[in-house]
């Protein structure tokens, strides 16, 4: 054993017996300044204690200062009857307190009695009891927190520990305190009980066992039970103050100087404000010899601080600045511009009222709009655009950027309309001739007069936001395929596993890998079909995916079991699909040119057949425009895919589709056969 484990052994005992054994009154002396020592030295701690788990110890000290008052309350009680004496720290407190007054003493006492029972006492005991109420109705919440945080790797295993530690050690100490704050409400109580004794007990023993006079007898004593109270209650009220600083401080971060000055001080012009109120009450019979002092240190102290937290914040900003140089010159720094944005929106000053929502620009509502348009028509999650002007552009143009490369650029100008024709001209409307960049059709720029007369013309007129809308929409339907990745497709894969589990573990990663489903639905998106019906899609893919990983035959029996949706797509109403057919000499061509190798398989054809099926149905597709339809390629499912990879360079728009991917009851007529 330690000889400090000795020593609070042998005092614990030594506080027991001095109920029992009586001790002399010098030793009572040098006990009651141990008494004080020790409630002032607990009262420091507190107050300097940044947490409540730094002081944890705080209700075991309680409970022995506690039994500590009340044993040297006993032995001075027993020193008080049996020799009408109890030192002079007892008899100093008792004279001086009052001032040589009974009656004062006894009242002075009585108050200290009432403001540690009523205030310190019952209000340390309620905060310490809601206190661990709380804390135990948290700890269910915090613990969720620790496994949320080491779930998603943002500590360790062993910081996660100390945190469990630290909430049950936070339980354990709000549960003690409240129990311990009962030992404070005892004690008062206690002390109350033995003031009447003393003060009853020793009139009669002085009278009866001292051969005091009734008046002698009742001086002395009286003297002797109020210092002995007030011995006991300072203690007891610095202890308590103590408690109360322990439980009230849970929100804290610092000391409580620290506090005090940092929050109590942060507002200087507050002080101006009470600087002026305490000299307007000099103004009054108050005078001003007694507020006008306060009143000047208030507002000295109010000019210091104010000017010491403006030179805090320069040199707060100071540091900011020097930090982000630092960071600008560090090699480390050069990492966060490798990063490369899905998607950006550039534009010139001019353009800026567009995404100024201060001067009524609607364009970031607009954005997520198209957003929501693209998830519900292509099953893309859209990722963020960002949007930003760029002083090197003109004044008035605009370009979109994929991942980081232009890939569409176009003009505005504010204030007027875009005017697109009906197909026949109308020389009345009167405009600057421009190229609408959604569609490359021919357009001019009206203003506001004209706008009416373009609308009773026919023509279509938009605003500068629509058409910028418009625009962005088709860029981002035209570059869907290029906006999905692994982990935007493991993303939707997450997703789907939400609803149908059971599909997305058969199929990943035991048939097919996240880089396989992204490729098949990537070339989906490429011919606009949209990825929304993700359980069909991997429906499919987990029938054939363990036949072939071939990415482009998948692609084909996923479009075949989308045959429902690629057919509303081309025929919303169920109207007659009007398609440009392949003739079975191109088809017996391409499917003979094929060449299947180990990667997959290829088109093999030569420049001159190439250039005849390019202009074959460069011809059919141009009559369909001219008539006003959408042009169609319809071929047979074993050379589809390769007639798409033949014309999607020069005619990107056509769709390619087979026989396989249209419903049985949907009527097909040909408009047209390709032929070598």
């Amino acid at each position: 054993m330690k000889p400090k484990d000795l020593f609070i052994i042998l005092g614990i005992i030594g506080i027991v017996l001095m109920m029992i054994i009586p001790i002399p009154i010098f030793l009572i002396d040098l006990l009651l300044i141990l008494n004080i020592s020790i409630a002032l030295m607990i009262l420091l701690v507190a107050m300097n204690t940044k947490e409540a788990l730094d002081f944890s110890i705080f209700p075991a000290i309680l409970l022995v200062t506690t039994l500590f008052r009340l044993a040297l309350s006993v032995s001075t009680t027993r020193s008080i009857l049996t020799h009408a004496e109890a030192g002079e720290v007892i008899e100093t407190f008792g004279r001086w307190v009052g001032g040589g007054e009974v009656a004062i003493g006894f009242i002075v006492f009585l108050i200290l009695v009432v403001v540690q029972f009523i205030v310190i006492t019952k209000g340390s005991e309620r905060v310490a009891e809601v206190a661990a109420r709380f804390t135990l109705d948290a700890m269910p919440g915090k613990q969720m927190s620790i496994d949320a945080d080491l779930n998603s790797g943002l500590i360790n295993e062993q910081q996660a520990r100390e945190r469990r530690s630290k909430i049950e050690k936070e339980a354990d100490f709000y549960g003690a305190m409240d129990g311990a704050s009962k030992f404070v409400k005892g004690d008062a109580i206690a002390t109350i009980i033995i003031l009447i004794i003393n003060l009853i007990g020793g009139f009669i023993v002085g009278m009866a066992m001292h051969g005091m006079s009734f008046g002698e007898s009742l001086e002395t004593f009286s003297i002797l039970t109020i210092g002995d109270g007030l011995v006991a209650q300072i203690p007891a009220l610095l202890i308590s103050t103590a408690a109360g600083l322990i439980v009230t401080r849970a929100a804290s971060e610092g000391t409580l100087a620290d506090d005090l000055t940092g929050q109590m001080l942060r507002y200087p012009k507050m002080l101006y404000i009470a600087a002026g109120t305490i000299a307007v009450l000099g103004l009054t019979p108050i005078g001003i010899f007694t507020t006008w002092p306060y009143a000047i240190i208030l507002a000295i102290g109010a000019y210091v601080m104010q000017k010491r937290l403006t030179k805090k914040q320069e040199q707060e900003e100071l540091l900011v600045e020097e930090q982000q140089i630092e960071e600008v010159r560090s090699p480390e720094s050069v990492i966060s511009l490798l990063q490369v944005d899905p998607i950006e929106f550039e534009f010139g000053y001019g353009l800026i009222p567009l995404a100024d929502t201060q001067q009524g620009g609607d364009l970031l509502d607009r954005i997520i709009m198209i957003r929501r348009q693209c998830a519900l028509e292509l099953g893309l999650v859209v990722p963020v655009i960002r949007i930003r002007d760029n002083i090197q552009l003109k004044p008035n143009e605009y370009v979109i950027k994929i991942k980081g490369n232009t890939v569409a650029r176009g003009d505005l100008l504010l204030n007027h309309y875009l005017a697109m024709s009906p197909g026949f001209e109308d020389d009345s409307v009167i405009g600057i001739e421009t190229i609408e960049p959604a569609f490359g059709l021919p357009a001019i720029w009206i203003d506001e007069a004209m706008k009416e007369r373009a609308e009773l013309s026919g023509y279509t007129v938009v605003d500068p936001p629509s058409v910028v809308a418009t625009h962005l929409t088709e860029i981002i339907k035209r570059h869907a395929h290029e906006l999905i990745g692994r982990q935007e497709a493991k993303m939707l894969v997450e997703n789907v596993k939400e609803s149908y589990p059971a599909l997305v573990d058969e199929l990943i990663p035991s048939i097919l890998t996240i880089g396989d489903v992204q490729k098949v639905l990537s070339k989906l998106l490429k011919e606009k079909v949209s990825i929304r019906d993700l359980v069909t899609i991997f429906e499919a893919l987990a029938d054939h995916g363990s036949y072939t990983k071939d990415p482009d035959i998948l692609t084909e029996y996923v479009r075949q079991s989308l045959s429902r949706q690629i057919t509303q797509q081309f025929s919303p109403g169920g109207d007659t699909l009007r398609v440009i057919t392949v003739g079975p000499q191109l088809e017996k061509k391409i499917a003979e040119s094929v060449q299947q190798t180990d990667q997959g398989s290829y088109i093999a054809l030569d420049p001159i057949s190439t250039q005849q099926i390019y202009q074959k149905i460069g011809e059919h597709v141009s009559r369909q425009i001219q008539s006003g339809q959408q042009p169609i390629v319809l071929a047979s499912p074993t050379i589809r895919m390769y007639l798409r990879q033949i014309i999607e360079r020069t005619m990107q728009e056509v769709p390619v589709l087979s026989y396989s991917e249209l419903e049985p009851n949907i009527e097909v007529q040909s408009v047209g056969v390709v032929n070598l």
